[in-house]
Formats: structure tokens, C-alpha cells, sequence
């Protein structure tokens, strides 16, 4: 058993949607370590995608793209379909969230996270279902992978009410999408992290020493953490794994104890 092999990512064209920060950056620099051919980026902000692609390197293409809207993902998957004939892995890592008291909560902070977070996650895979299918194979899967959140898992302190829905949303999504996909050979699959330092959440970027002790882990994620994950999902390693939610938080979710009540 070549046990290197099972996790390279040699030759693969990826997508990767919000790549230029965060979690989507940490999993891009993952594949491509893990040999990947070409890694295209996409994120609103024409400088910050434009900028990060240049810092890593010439296997990495910026797409500056809005795919907020049914328009910029039918638009964006134009593109890769001019540039590629077929697209082995797409992770759908673009997200937004929104915090506001209960009786403050706009109809532009639930509208906005779940256009994004759900709505452009959905479209964007149906519209690149061509280049998809195109790479796909029962020996060799074209591979979706979602990113959720634990958040869509567990209760938070924070009054974020349509990013958690959203997040509970792209875990059953991804359920749904990889029972219709499994077929053409598209296998998909979902990660929920935990606490990794980004410009979404700043309370790990900004305090993780202090939010690392509520984690039995005892420390926040870390980019290697991020992209082993990916790379996971996205190599043979885990071409038996289907409709599944990874979580990677150090074991939040999973094996952290009940804070004690009163006795």
C-alpha cells in the first residue's frame, strides 16, 4: 500500500471559493503541498485575491469574483469552464456571518449569510456540474467539499442567527447534494471547524490563548489542521467517505464535558 499516494492531490485542478484568507487560504496552501496542478481562488475584493494568488505562487489563479448572487456563480463557473475542460475538486469555503441582538436582527443580516453561506454554495456546484462530471470517474471521484461550521452543531454564546441556521443548513445539504451526485461519480462532503484564527472569527485570531481552554484540545486549529482535513477529503484517502461532516475543533463538539451545575 502506498500510503503517500492515498493523500496526493498530483495533477488535480481545484477551486477553491473565498481562498484568499482564513480557512479557504489554509486549505488551498494544503493542496498545494500535496502536489496539486492548479488551485483557482475567487473572492470579491479584486486587490486581496489578486495579491494572494501572487504570494502563492504561479499554481495558484485569481478569479475575483461576487458570487453573493445566482449571476456571480453562473459567471464564475463560466470562467473555469473557458480555462479547464474538467475541475476535480471545488470546495465551497466562502462564507459571511452576521451578530445582532434578537429584536435588532435585520432582514439584510439573515438575507445576506444565507445567500451566501447556502444559496451561492448550492448554485455554484449545479452550475460546474459540466467541469465536475467531466473529471469524474468510479475509479477517480470528482470531490465537493463544503465548509459548515460547528456552530451549525452547537449552541454559541453569540446572537448569530442566521450564520448558525445556514451552517445547520450545508450539513444537510451536503446529505442531499451527495445523494444526488454519487451517482455521477461527484462525491460530496462537508468540514465543520472549530476555532481557527481568521478575520471571521476574531475572537480565535484576536484571544485564542483564552479561548483554548475551553477546548479539550487545549489549543485553537491550526492551517496544517485545516488542510489535512481537506486534503483528506479530497485525495483517495477519502474516497469511501460520502455525505459526511468532518469536525475538526479539537473536540468541541464531541468530547468536551458538560460544565458542572449546581450541586
Amino acid at each position: 500500500m502506498d500510503v503517500n499516494s492515498l493523500f496526493s492531490l498530483e495533477g488535480k485542478t481545484a477551486l477553491v471559493t473565498g481562498g484568499s484568507r482564513g480557512i479557504g487560504r489554509m486549505i488551498v496552501e494544503g493542496f498545494l503541498g500535496a502536489g496539486a496542478k492548479r488551485v483557482y481562488i475567487t473572492a470579491r475584493k479584486i486587490e486581496q485575491v489578486t495579491a494572494a494568488a501572487e504570494e502563492m505562487g504561479d499554481r495558484v489563479v485569481a478569479i475575483p469574483m461576487d458570487i453573493s448572487t445566482l449571476e456571480g456563480c453562473e459567471r464564475l463557473a463560466k470562467e473555469i469552464a473557458e480555462r479547464e475542460d474538467k475541475l476535480d475538486i471545488l470546495v465551497n469555503n466562502a462564507g459571511a456571518a452576521w451578530g445582532a441582538d434578537y429584536l435588532e436582527f435585520p432582514e439584510q443580516g439573515w438575507d445576506k449569510v444565507m445567500d451566501l453561506n447556502v444559496k451561492s454554495l448550492f448554485f455554484l456546484t449545479k452550475a460546474l456540474h459540466g467541469p465536475l462530471t467531466a473529471a469524474a470517474s468510479s475509479q477517480e471521484p470528482a470531490k465537493v467539499v463544503n465548509i459548515a461550521s460547528i456552530d451549525g452543531m452547537r449552541l454559541n454564546s453569540m446572537e448569530t442567527y442566521s450564520y448558525q441556521a445556514s451552517k445547520a443548513a450545508v450539513i444537510q445539504l451536503t446529505k442531499r447534494m451527495a445523494a444526488r451526485l454519487v451517482s455521477d461519480n461527484v462525491y460530496v462532503n462537508a468540514i465543520a471547524p472549530g476555532a481557527f484564527a481568521s478575520d471571521m472569527n476574531r475572537a480565535a485570531r484576536d484571544h485564542g490563548d483564552a479561548l483554548s481552554g475551553g477546548i479539550p484540545a487545549g489549543r485553537i486549529g491550526e492551517a496544517e489542521d485545516m488542510a489535512a482535513a481537506a486534503i483528506y477529503l479530497a485525495s483517495r484517502a477519502g474516497d469511501y467517505v460520502i455525505g459526511h461532516t468532518v469536525v475538526v475543533d479539537g473536540g468541541l463538539v464531541h468530547a468536551a464535558l458538560p460544565t458542572a451545575g449546581p450541586s
